[in-house]
């Protein structure tokens, strides 16, 4: 059996096991109090009169929240819930009184006037304190869930936000690429139709692997490497002999969840400033480890160089630009991406996220290794 309090719910045993200790405490306090005096009464007794006292507020005490929830007083104070709260206050103070009394009339040989009388001088001042002690510990039950009901909300409205940015920056990578890849094979048409048929066919894979019906933000690094080589493939096949590509996997990471399609902005931003824009052949490399909590990952190229020295991915394109974004998104300031020079020359950007596995789901997308 519960007992319902404003909008919460205590059970029974619970509820009177709170008022007992109440009763005890009074009556301890009562039999010292007359022990001052010298002349005390039975423990029995001590124990009758508190329990008809507070086993009276314990009865009453749903009301009182009712009443509270009904004519709340709230800032700015108005003057109609102050005076309906201070109206009940002495109306259930009294019936408290009377209830109290009636009960005694049952162990006393006095009549119900006179024990009335006896509660009106000797308890109406504590029934007082006692209503506006329930009704503060309704209004502060009430604030509390107000606020934990304002944080989820907020919560569930951050974590919202964050989804659409994500999905935003998403829907700004994915017609970069696919205008660049496009781009690449209409230059290829006349001049290798087998090299542009090859770029057509990979694209293909790896368009249906965009579209397929996945909501998952994270994959393991598995799949984003099997999406990054059909990427690669399409690059190979535009830059012939000119471009090699090596990946260096350790194998207790390939189970880690990173953000899905995090390396191909990464490393296209590297091809775009590298072979795209020098003479000579190029080496795309990307290195995967564990580093105590962390999973880093490494994408190198080996025909570039930062005119202004070390700098972050701002300022490199909108690949580094999202990539940074996304990873601020999805985990905060844990997450660091970086570019720094290597030598003998090249560039290399530094992924750091948190080391977490991952299960592949069954709604996950169908890729092939190209």
């Amino acid at each position: 059996m519960m007992v319902r309090l404003g909008n919460t719910q205590i059970g029974l045993a619970r509820y009177l096991g709170l008022w007992s200790a109440v009763v005890v405490v009074f009556a301890v306090q009562e039999f010292m109090r007359d022990t001052l005096t010298g002349h005390t009464w039975s423990a029995f007794d001590y124990l009758r009169w508190s329990m008809i006292q507070w086993y009276t507020w314990a009865a009453l005490a749903p009301l009182v929240f009712r009443l509270a929830v009904r004519f709340p007083i709230q800032p700015p104070l108005r003057v109609s819930g102050l005076g309906a709260q201070l109206v009940a206050s002495a109306n259930v103070t009294f019936l408290a009184l009377v209830i109290g009394a009636l009960v005694s009339t049952v162990f006393e040989p006095s009549g119900f006037v006179e024990q009335l009388r006896f509660f009106v001088n000797q308890h109406a001042a504590m029934g007082l304190f006692t209503y506006w002690a329930l009704f503060a510990i309704q209004r502060a039950m009430q604030f509390h869930e107000e606020k934990t009901h304002r944080e989820v909300e907020a919560s569930r409205l951050a974590s919202e936000l964050a989804q659409s940015r994500l999905q935003v920056l998403k829907t700004q990578l994915q017609p970069h690429f696919l205008f660049n890849t496009l781009h690449a094979i209409a230059t290829l048409l006349h001049e290798d139709t087998l090299s542009a048929e090859d770029m057509l066919l990979r694209l293909s894979d790896l368009l249906r692997a965009f579209l397929e019906d996945y909501d998952g933000e994270e994959i393991s690094l598995r799949r984003e490497l099997v999406l990054l080589d059909l990427y690669l493939g399409i690059q190979r096949t535009r830059f012939k002999d000119r471009l090699t590509t090596q990946i260096y996997v350790s194998p207790d990471t390939l189970d880690c969840a990173v953000p899905s399609l995090i390396l191909q902005p990464i490393v296209e931003n590297a091809i775009s400033h590298g072979i795209s824009e020098r003479v000579g052949v190029d080496c795309i490399e990307v290195e995967s480890r564990r580093e105590g909590d962390s999973l880093c990952i490494d994408v190198r190229n080996r025909n570039s160089t930062l005119e202004d020295g070390p700098a972050s991915a701002s300022g490199h394109g909108i690949g580094l630009s999202n990539t940074e974004l996304r990873l601020r998104e999805l985990y905060g300031s844990v997450a660091q991406v970086r570019l720094e020079m290597i030598w003998p020359q090249g560039v290399v950007c530094r992924l750091r996220l948190p080391f977490r596995e991952i299960g592949e789901s069954d709604d996950a997308p169908e890729v092939a290794s190209a």
